[in-house]
Formats: structure tokens, sequence, C-alpha cells
């Protein structure tokens, strides 16, 4: 058989790396991404979800940084799961990202702020580290069991 089998899982990582625009039109670049990055490989991590806090890790750093640089991003398949960085130039850690501040709820009127809350709810890990010219933020899925994912119609 040729390529991977749909109840397979890719058995070494496989990596995407692409240099995304300084603005809006990064955000449907980047789910297209890793929407196609996990069809591609048949991969078992949601791809939803993936595409959901992708799009808002590349959102806030296209909105939360100054310039025209580049924002990169970054996706990692692996055996367990998927991992999925935006790396932005500026290197001030995203505040309420791993543990959000006490007494803090998003406004319920307001269309900001669960961006953080999304990412923290819905992925298996997340946090950021500091980057030679910024930082990267990341989050971590877990893949799902062949007979957990929904089947297409």
């Amino acid at each position: 058989m040729n390529g991977l089998a749909l109840h397979e899982r890719p058995s070494a990582a496989a990596s995407w790396r692409i240099a995304l625009p300084h603005s809006a039109a990064a955000v449907p670049v980047a789910r297209a991404l890793v929407r196609t990055a996990l069809a591609e490989l048949e991969h078992g991590a949601d791809s939803d979800t993936a595409e959901l806090l992708t799009a808002e890790l590349v959102a806030n750093a296209v909105e939360h940084t100054t310039g025209d640089d580049p924002i990169e991003l970054v996706v990692q398949l692996l055996p367990t799961g998927c991992q999925v960085e935006v790396h932005d130039p500026d290197p001030v850690p995203p505040g309420d990202l791993t543990r959000p501040a006490a007494g803090r709820e998003p406004d319920p009127w307001q269309e900001h702020g669960r961006g953080l809350l999304l990412i923290r709810a819905l992925s298996s890990s997340c946090g950021h580290r500091p980057t030679e010219n910024g930082k990267a933020v990341w989050f971590r899925l877990a893949a799902v069991p062949p007979q957990g994912r929904p089947r297409p119609a």
C-alpha cells in the first residue's frame, strides 16, 4: 500500500514552516496550511480545533505586535499529536496564556478577550518561549484514536 492507511499515524515527525505577512491576511493562510497538513497525512489530531487555535495565535501575533516583519507558522505532526507554533518579533510573553489572571473573566459584551482562554481550554498543552528574534507561542493537540474521529460524509 502506498501512503498511510486511515488508522495509522505518522511514525516520524513531519513539519512545515512558513513566513506569513504581518496582516490579517495571514489568518486564513495559516488555517489552510494546518488543515492541509493534517488532511494530507490523514493525521489523527482534530483539524477543526487545530485550525481554530492556529487562527487565534496568528491573530494575536498580528494584533499585538508592531512593525512589518513577517510572523512565522511552524506545524509539527508527531505520532502523539500535533504542535503549532507562531513566532513573532515581540519578546514580551502573552498575558494569561498558561494561567488565567484571578478574577479576569472575558467581558460577554466584548468581541475580544477569549483567544487565550480557548487555547488553554482546547489544547492538551500550551506555552511560550523566547526565540532569537522574539518569542514563539505554541499549543499541542493529542491525536484522536481512529474510533473517536468523525467519519467523512
